[in-house]
């Protein structure tokens, strides 16, 4: 059950960003909207390299979504080759930081060498503990709760479950983040005020936090000034304080 104290942590715990604006950044000057994408990476690095002095353990990031297949067939070839080369070249990165990546998502429609890059990736950072990245590829809250009820559905057609075991503490077993606190606070940058599909189930006592920066303007700095705020909200939990 969720703590009713009204007071914050000086910085929050686990932090979940909608990356967003890419590809208006690349478009106000003048280039291809796969050039945001790959500053938009660079500047992942930079966060995930500030989460350890900002007192942030898990950092969740929203890479492509169930949705974003909608998009032109060249940016989205672009942005499976970046995730491809962002795994390769970050990987030795990450592992000597102590940064532990997983991936959540439906991976069945991702292509065979990004899924092994993926695996492996997950199986070389096992053993960290420093920072949590949690990259959400492929994703979608809808989705991912759908996916979550078939798996329970079927423990409870096998009879491993009875239809009276199911609560809402048992459905979070089933979901992609079961390994995962639940987000403090999210952040969705660009100026756009909407949760776009994101964390849908995990996010019902987070702050959110909408900025106008565009993603890869989004500094460590920036970071830090919308952390500093985080502390000075009431967290009620649907309590009413005196």
């Amino acid at each position: 059950m969720p703590d009713t104290d009204n007071t914050t942590s000086e910085n929050p715990n686990h932090v979940a960003i909608i990356m967003d604006g890419n590809g208006r950044w690349a478009t106000l000057r003048g280039r291809p909207r796969l050039f945001g994408h790959h500053a938009g990476a660079r500047r992942v690095r930079e966060i995930v390299r500030a989460c350890p002095d900002q007192g942030v353990k898990y950092l969740t990031i929203f890479a492509f979504s169930t949705e974003n297949w909608k998009r032109t067939q060249s940016e989205v070839a672009g942005l499976m080759a970046l995730f491809r080369r962002y795994i390769m070249r970050e990987a030795k990165a990450l592992f000597d930081e102590g940064v532990r990546v997983r991936f959540i998502g439906d991976r069945i429609k991702l292509d065979a060498k990004l899924v092994a890059l993926m695996d492996n990736l997950e199986l070389y950072t096992a053993g960290n503990d420093k920072v949590h990245l949690t990259i959400a590829l492929n994703y979608g809250g809808r989705d991912e709760v759908t996916r979550a009820a078939q798996r329970l559905a079927f423990e409870v057609e096998q009879g491993r479950l009875s239809y009276k075991d199911v609560d809402a503490e048992t459905l979070s077993k089933f979901l992609d983040t079961r390994f995962l606190p639940d987000p403090d606070l999210v952040i969705r940058t660009s100026g756009e005020a909407r949760i776009s599909n994101f964390l849908l189930w995990q996010s019902a006592y987070a702050e959110y936090e909408f900025i106008d920066t565009l993603w890869p303007d989004f500094s460590k700095e920036v970071f830090a000034q919308v952390l500093s705020g985080y502390g000075k909200r009431e967290r009620r939990f649907g309590a009413v304080m005196a």
